[in-house]
């Protein structure tokens, strides 16, 4: 039995050979001018069920990742992304109330302030008694006012530092006319100079603080200092500064982070013979207060009973504190510096450079310890930092050097240090 065969007419030869020849553009466009329905991808269909004829298809695109990216010069091109990896498994520490009959999480939790009572807004069961009202101990009305203000009635309590009790009313500066005049003719009325005064010191001793990076004892300290100073007849006529720059001196002293008279005049640019004055009347001021009185003596300011420890003076600065501050400026190393403080407590112990300033004292153990830890310093490199000629320091070296057998003990052996190292002084 034979099957006849369907040969393929000239028109559908000539779709065919079209869709082979021509572009699917140029199809597009003949049949869009002569109002044919006729387009490539019907051509191309029909010709591919009727005779098999498969259109060849462009090879996908690659996605944007996996092309190589331009960058421009100096772009940094994106990470890669990373697969995600899984989170490790993780204790839940919240703690949640929750009620043992309702079991409902979020719980719903009501609390009266009047009774106490933490309870369950639900069933009413009682979770907790007795809480704390963590609340402000306040009425508001700040929905009442047109500002939307919080008129609260507690406010700063006395300041041991001012004079005066500090419990007055005060009229807050509003919008109106009326408000401003009522406000200014206040200040006007009960305008404290004194007061005024001693703010603008104790702001000016903060900032000196903040310059040198002191602890906040350092500055209460100067701050009492000198309100005991400032209500008492021998600084009459002194300047502010003067007196500020003896608090600071002092303070630093008495807090065990002293600071030479030098620093204290490149920081409050006030003369260092007028700082020394000013300090030894202010010291001569507390001792012969304190010997008026044998137990400590009890203020008090604005209300706020103010215990005042008797002053007992002050030594001179210890050289073992300063040579651990200028090894810091001159970057040595940790030993190092352990050695020089070593150095500066065994001579204060035995007495070798007694009598001298504690700075050529301090830069001399520097200068010894650096050489016996092979971490050398020139004497002019010690000079930037301490401020002693290099002369000084040299001479001060020569007598720590002949006594260096009493001075390097076993500990400062053990940490490193190698005498054979020490230059001879000239």
């Amino acid at each position: 039995m034979r099957f006849a065969t369907h040969r393929p007419s000239q028109t559908e030869q000539a779709s065919i050979n079209t869709a082979k020849t021509y572009s699917p553009l140029f199809i597009r466009c003949y049949a869009k001018q002569h109002k044919l329905r006729v387009t490539s991808k019907g051509i191309k269909k029909r010709a591919s069920l009727r005779f098999g004829v498969t259109s060849h298809k462009a090879a996908p695109r690659k996605p944007l990742a996996h092309m190589a990216q331009v960058l421009s010069p100096g772009a940094v091109p994106d990470p890669e992304p990373q697969p995600k990896q899984p989170e490790e498994w993780l204790e839940n520490l919240n703690v949640k109330m929750i009620c043992k009959d309702c079991k409902e999480d979020p719980p719903e939790l009501y609390e009266d302030h009047s009774s106490g009572d933490l309870m369950c807004a639900n069933c009413g069961l009682v979770m907790m008694q007795r809480t704390v009202d963590m609340s402000s101990e306040w009425r508001t009305f700040s929905n009442d006012d047109q500002g939307n203000d919080d008129p609260s009635r507690v406010g700063d309590g006395p300041n041991s530092l001012l004079n005066g009790a500090q419990l007055n009313t005060s009229i807050a500066f509003g919008d109106g006319m009326k408000s401003r005049e009522l406000h200014r003719a206040q200040n006007k009325a009960n305008l404290d100079k004194s007061n005024k005064l001693l703010l603008q010191a104790y702001k000016q001793i903060g900032a000196l603080c903040d310059g040198w990076l002191l602890p906040g004892t350092v500055s209460d300290t100067a701050k009492h200092l000198y309100k005991d100073a400032d209500e008492s007849r021998l600084f009459k006529g002194k300047s502010p500064e003067a007196l500020i720059a003896g608090c600071l001196f002092l303070a630093c002293r008495y807090n065990n982070v002293p600071r030479s008279f030098r620093e204290v005049m490149e920081l409050t640019k006030v003369s260092k013979k007028e700082i020394g004055r000013t300090f030894k009347t202010l010291e001569q001021f507390l001792m012969n207060r304190d010997k008026q009185s044998s137990k400590a003596k009890v203020s008090t300011a604005g209300g706020q009973v103010v215990a005042q420890e008797g002053y007992t003076g002050t030594n001179a600065a210890d050289p073992a504190d300063l040579c651990e501050r200028y090894c810091d400026v001159l970057t040595m190393a940790r030993p190092t510096s352990n050695v020089a403080v070593a150095l500066a407590e065994r001579m204060t112990a035995i007495g070798i450079l007694a009598g001298r300033s504690p700075l050529s004292s301090a830069a001399a153990c520097i200068f010894m310890a650096g050489h016996l830890m092979n971490q050398p310093k020139t004497a002019k490199d010690i000079q930037a930092v301490v401020h002693v000629s290099d002369s000084t320091i040299r001479h001060a070296y020569k007598h720590l050097f002949q006594e260096k057998d009493k001075l390097i003990t076993e500990d400062i052996l053990a940490r490193g240090a190698d005498p054979e190292r020490l230059p001879k002084p000239a």
